[in-house]
């Protein structure tokens, strides 16, 4: 078994028992960069030197007997956190030269750990996006068959994962875009509950959504890594200030009685024969490990998606506002004034998703129109959360597809925004209510990888992490690795 097909567990027991150094481990991995991806463009920015460095220190503290918690585990970070003294692009043309002053606290409480940094992972523009086609530095190709897409926005987070170009690699989501992505490239991808991950230097898109997480081939990996980058920031006013329980521990208990609720109005909705037939055969094998299924009702479902594309532009609207041409990022050329310079700077260094998307949220957070889209959106946000409320006195964890299919040829639905949004209509929810999901694969269709969704009420990642741990132990779908 090559080095790159352990998983990111199996990689730290080898290191602490010098099977293999990480200067070998993080070697081997910049090779296969080099040579694979080219093909796949899931990476912006490579830092071999940087993460050669840190190899060799991680294993001076081995040889020193004090190693620290992840000491030399090689992994990628979506170039939407902040690293310093590193490119920072966020995927857009607007910050194609930014150099990030500081590190955001994720990428940190990873240094302090002992990870070693392969690179900063490709995106869609500002994380808007759901395939990876909208990121200044071009799309990202699904391992599993290179005409199709990866899943956005944390698409070159879960190319490199799958492709086995790291063994993990942060991402976030806004509206699905870690578990959305997890499904189609055949990984495990989970969100956290809003504000048990701290957002402090993650560039910002829609600050009430946006959350941090991460992409791994296991359950197990992700708990691990969920143990790193979990806890409370006062650099972050959104921040949680509670207690982080160990996920390693949480996903060994018994699933044994867990009450899986299944939502009506989500299974009423399209969907194709190999999808519901897939999700069928996983609550059956949840049936089989012993937890209990219950039919739920979510009536107020069908508002997620409209809800999400008023909140999420008006939000992106404001935060995007900063990017003028004054303070940093990109600048027109030879401005003739002031409105001239914040109107070419805008025009020429944002795509036309992001364009998009600013100027529906900028329409309904205007004076005419603020009460009758983004106010009653807000409502209506509240109502979808009453939903998860009431189905939570009664059930542990909320099942579904998490995705209303396999991945979808590139190109294939650019030109649609509106069938682009409608992959996002199963995971959506768990973000208007700020609750954590988790993507884990459940089977695959004409080889392409197929995902289940979990959310769990607020703060109960274990539940989650534990659930899917006893599912992958049961299946191999977590196994399987594309061949590139």
């Amino acid at each position: 078994m090559e080095l790159h097909e352990l998983t990111l567990k199996e990689q730290l027991e080898g290191l602490k028992s010098s099977s293999f150094t990480s200067v070998e481990l993080t070697e081997h991995y910049l090779k296969r960069i080099k040579k694979i991806d080219p093909e796949i463009n899931s990476y912006i920015t490579i830092t071999e030197d940087l993460a050669l460095s840190q190899a060799k220190e991680a294993d001076t503290r081995y040889n020193n007997k004090n190693p620290l918690d992840l000491d030399g585990i090689p992994i990628a970070h979506k170039d939407i956190f902040c690293t310093e003294n590193i490119l920072t692009t966020c995927g857009s043309k607007m910050l194609s030269d930014f150099i990030a002053p500081y590190s955001s606290t994720v990428v940190s409480k990873f240094i302090e750990k002992g990870t070693v940094m392969l690179g900063k992972t490709n995106m869609d523009e500002f994380a808007m996006g759901s395939s990876n086609e909208t990121s200044y530095f071009g799309a990202v190709k699904n391992p599993w068959n290179k005409e199709y897409v990866p899943g956005g926005s944390s698409g070159g987070s879960a190319a490199c994962v799958a492709a086995g170009l790291a063994p993990a690699a942060t991402a976030t989501d806004t509206g699905g875009s870690i578990r959305q992505p997890a499904a189609l490239c055949g990984l495990t991808g989970i969100k956290p509950t809003y504000g048990r991950v701290s957002r402090y230097g993650m560039i910002a898109f829609a600050s009430s959504l946006d959350q941090g997480g991460v992409l791994t081939r296991s359950a197990e990996d992700a708990a691990i890594l969920m143990n790193v980058m979990s806890g409370y920031d006062p650099k972050d006013s959104t921040s949680l200030n509670v207690e982080v329980p160990d996920f390693s521990q949480e996903i060994g208990k018994p699933i044994s009685g867990l009450k899986i609720g299944i939502p009506i109005e989500l299974f009423e909705q399209d969907m194709p024969d190999y999808v519901r037939k897939n999700t069928n055969e996983a609550i059956d094998i949840f049936k089989e490990l012993g937890a209990e299924i219950k039919e739920i009702s979510f009536p107020n479902i069908d508002l997620s998606l409209p809800v999400y594309y008023v909140l999420a532009p008006a939000e992106c609207s404001a935060n995007l506002s900063r990017y003028d041409g004054v303070r940093y990022g990109y600048r027109c050329e030879d401005p003739k004034d002031i409105e001239d310079l914040y109107m070419r700077t805008r025009e020429e260094g944002f795509g036309s998703e992001v364009k998009r998307r600013i100027l529906i949220g900028t329409y309904a957070l205007s004076a005419g129109f603020y009460d009758a889209y983004y106010l009653k959106a807000q409502k209506c946000r509240q109502l979808i959360a009453n939903d998860f409320s009431e189905a939570f006195n009664s059930v542990d964890v909320i099942l579904s597809p998490t995705t209303p299919g396999t991945s979808f040829k590139a190109g294939e639905k650019t030109n649609d925004p509106i069938e682009m949004y409608l992959q996002d209509i199963f995971t959506i929810p768990a973000n208007l209510a700020g609750l954590p999901g988790i993507s884990f694969p459940c089977g695959n269709h004409k080889d392409l990888p197929l995902g289940l969704q979990l959310v769990g009420n607020s703060l109960e990642e274990g539940k989650l992490l534990m659930a899917a741990h006893h599912f992958q132990q049961t299946t191999n779908w977590h196994k399987d690795m594309p061949k590139v």
